[in-house]
């Protein structure tokens, strides 16, 4: 280890037995020192953690005049490696890298080697899809943003929360993380066998002046990333063992909406019928998504011009849907009128 470097490590040692000798827990380094990646610039990546909140007054930040690097000494405290252990991010190589330099506690070491290993379950888990989840949705957002700005800084900004996300997303899909800093993605994101065009997008963005073509590089970089990560759901076959989970279905699509629909077209009221129909595909195709049997595509299908047609796609649908019910097992409950209904009701509930 350079000297430079130690004796920034043996400072913080000396400052924590002057100030807060009970709060600092252990040292480690990470980051382009611990990996031998370093030149002449590289600063100190430092995991300093903290066992309460006195120890925040190690942290620090300063620039040396001699070799004009700057510093941050960062402190960490069981909160922060706790959340990184929960894998909402791919930059874990504090957690899971950092050489430990400096113990002050033994437990607290121990109990890192616990949180490295729960962390790499879950890594290995399917539980680490749900987080891909929300790292995609995560850029979509900043992707909506950046086509909702016409300013080029903005879409710069927010073009590098699209590439940002999905860097991370795209890593924990292969339940692994980055080790060697931003200088060597690339490099990590081959070994995975990513599509050359993802990366080329992301420097045609870094070197691009135009709004238009960031945002077309936008795109592909997010559908990639939704592709790349596509699961295929095991989808269920339609059985009985599904009557008790969609029993009632039926009849509150036809209640929900079926008549709106045909009111919608009576009065060509095209706002009214393509806001219930959408309404109702959320619902249908929602529920089919997860059963083995063949989807519609109810707003390909839906006619703006001739309102009458949405009518019968919807009964289309619902027909579909009634030999769902049927294969399952399930009757679609029907009365002749109110007066059976309350009949058959208040039976119900005297038995």
């Amino acid at each position: 280890m350079k000297e430079i470097n130690q004796k920034i490590i043996d400072a913080v040692i000396e400052k924590a037995k002057q100030v807060c000798p009970a709060s600092l827990a252990l040292i480690g380094i990470y980051g382009s020192v611990a990996t031998g990646d370093e030149y002449e610039k590289s600063d100190l990546d430092l995991l300093i953690l903290i066992k309460d909140d006195e120890g925040w007054q190690l942290g620090t930040g300063f620039i040396l005049e001699d070799n004009q690097v700057g510093y941050d000494i960062y402190c960490t405290n069981w909160d922060g490696l706790k959340y990184d252990s929960e894998c909402h991010h791919a930059q874990l190589s504090k957690l899971l890298d950092s050489k430990i330099v400096y113990v002050n506690d033994q437990k607290a070491y121990d109990e890192l080697l616990k949180l490295r290993e729960k962390t790499k379950r879950f890594l290995e888990s399917d539980e680490r899809f749900d987080r891909v989840v929300d790292l995609i949705k995560n850029a979509k957002e900043y992707f909506a943003d950046l086509y909702l700005s016409d300013d080029l800084g903005n879409v710069r900004k927010n073009a590098f929360g699209v590439i940002y996300y999905t860097l991370d997303a795209i890593m924990l899909f292969h339940g692994d993380y980055y080790k060697r800093g931003s200088k060597r993605i690339f490099d990590e994101l081959i070994e995975k066998n990513i599509d050359e065009k993802y990366m080329e997008d992301i420097k045609r963005i870094s070197k691009s002046k135009d709004i238009t073509e960031i945002r077309n590089c936008a795109k592909n970089i997010l559908k990639y990333t939704q592709n790349h990560t596509y699961i295929k759901k095991t989808l269920r076959e339609v059985s009985g063992e599904i009557a008790d989970e969609i029993k009632g279905t039926y009849e509150e699509m036809f209640s929900n909406w079926r008549n709106k629909v045909e009111e919608a077209a009576r009065n060509e009221d095209t706002v009214s019928s393509f806001m219930n129909m959408n309404n109702f595909n959320f619902m249908f195709s929602g529920i089919l998504s997860e059963l083995a049997t063949d989807d519609i595509d109810i707003m390909g299908e839906y006619d703006p011009e001739c309102l009458e047609n949405n009518n019968f796609l919807y009964d289309k649908c619902l027909e579909k849907y009634r030999e769902i019910y049927q294969k399952a097992g399930v009757n679609v409950v029907r009365y002749k009128n109110v007066d059976e209904f309350v009949n058959d009701y208040l039976g119900q509930t005297g038995e």
